[in-house]
């Protein structure tokens, strides 16, 4: 596994519960600001194997980023409410008040 690959791994799992990462950030706590679709792509291989909290991890614009119709996005909305995550107009979760700071 490559070393990016992991900063990328063990930057979800430290995402707390109640709070948020958007794709890019992750992207830039691991190491290269441009990587946003990279950790779209390991959410999508190793959230089984590494139990990943995938769905703390959302779009810039604080909105989930599966189509609304997909019955992956009402999972992941139950999940994040579950954990106290508000939603606001268009479903969208203001990040000023859920966005982890990465530390």
């Amino acid at each position: 596994m490559q070393d990016f690959t992991l900063k990328i791994i063990q930057t979800i799992v430290a995402i707390p519960a109640g709070r948020v990462a958007t794709y890019g950030q992750i992207a830039a706590i691991a190491g290269n600001h441009r990587a946003a679709r990279q950790v779209s792509r390991v959410l999508h291989t190793c959230t089984s194997k590494y139990q990943l909290p995938w769905h703390r991890v959302i779009g810039a614009a604080g909105k989930i980023s599966i189509p609304k119709d997909h019955t992956a996005y009402l999972r992941q909305k139950k999940k994040l409410e579950q954990e106290g995550i508000e939603f606001g107009l268009s479903d969208t979760i203001d990040l000023s008040l859920y966005q982890w700071s990465g530390q």
